[in-house]
């Protein structure tokens, strides 16, 4: 048996911690059988080979009595670069319990189970559902509403450096000014609403006016308004800081993505550039 989770960019610019997209880099868990103590190959670097691998440890949250396993895990999806490697973990590891122990565990069981490990469903609901998710946490439970896909390839540009998820969160006040606030918010609003609409030329504007995140952690990937600007002048459609980054997301139409990938490169930068597509299936068998 594999298991396929792909990867997820969140925030898309004004969504901070509610909106993300599965796109098509992808972590496979492949159960070699039975064993006598839990080991995980992988070539990973540091992560752990045993029973405190992230997904092992989900899986046995969800099935605590989940005999061990011999596993091995096989993934596209750079670590601490803002596309969401954890979230693809712990939702491979709820599959696995779902599928061993044949808990027959719902979508929205899975979302729900995911986001309380998480704390957020940004990354984990589109990697379960595939596709754009906009989601929210309320009354101890969270919610996940499928988008409208916008018909466009990605752009990403991944730096040769990691920025871990906490290092990212300290650059961000600790409160926002009640005017800012609603600013902030409001552009959010109108985001969503523009996704559902399909009004891209709105959408993608204001995927560019994120007030919650971005004017903070741009600091700690100064490659953002670089590309950004190398995107305004070869066809980009918007770009953003995907997740806590350091990955760049621009959007862009595949006509143009072999320009913007040259600019990128002209232009010095040490990271790599990859063409990435929605992912609309979420984590599955293969």
């Amino acid at each position: 048996m594999i298991i396929q989770a792909p990867a997820s960019s969140a925030n898309l610019g004004p969504g901070f911690d509610s909106i993300g997209i599965a796109v098509s880099l992808y972590l496979k868990l492949e159960v070699l059988g039975p064993s006598d103590n839990w080991q995980v190959d992988h070539q990973l670097g540091k992560l752990p080979y045993d029973e405190t691998n992230m997904i092992v440890t989900t899986a046995l949250s969800v099935a605590p009595d989940l005999p061990p396993q011999h596993l091995r895990v096989v993934s596209e999806i750079p670590i601490a670069h803002g596309l969401g490697s954890s979230s693809s973990a712990i939702v491979a590891g709820i599959e696995l319990a779902n599928q061993l122990k044949n808990l027959n565990l719902s979508k929205e069981e899975k979302v729900e189970i995911a986001s309380q490990i998480e704390g957020h469903p940004d990354n984990v609901a589109p990697t379960i559902l595939g596709g754009l998710v906009v989601g929210t946490h309320i009354n101890g439970h969270f919610s996940a509403i499928e988008a409208p896909l916008f018909p466009y390839a990605f752009a990403a540009y991944i730096p040769p450096y990691n920025l871990k998820t906490a290092d990212a969160r300290a650059a961000l006040p600790y409160q926002l000014e009640y005017s800012q606030a609603v600013h902030a918010s409001a552009v959010a609003n109108t985001f969503v609403a523009s996704l559902f609409a399909k009004n891209y030329d709105v959408a993608f504007k204001l995927m560019e006016a994120d007030r919650f995140h971005e004017p903070y952690r741009k600091e700690l990937v100064p490659e953002l308004d670089q590309i950004r600007e190398l995107g305004k002048k070869h066809g980009a459609l918007a770009t953003y800081l995907s997740g806590a980054g350091p990955t760049v997301m621009t959007v862009i139409d595949n006509d143009n993505y072999g320009l913007f990938e040259q600019a990128v490169h002209a232009a010095g930068l040490k990271g790599k550039v990859v063409r990435l597509h929605p992912d609309v299936e979420g984590v599955k068998l293969i």
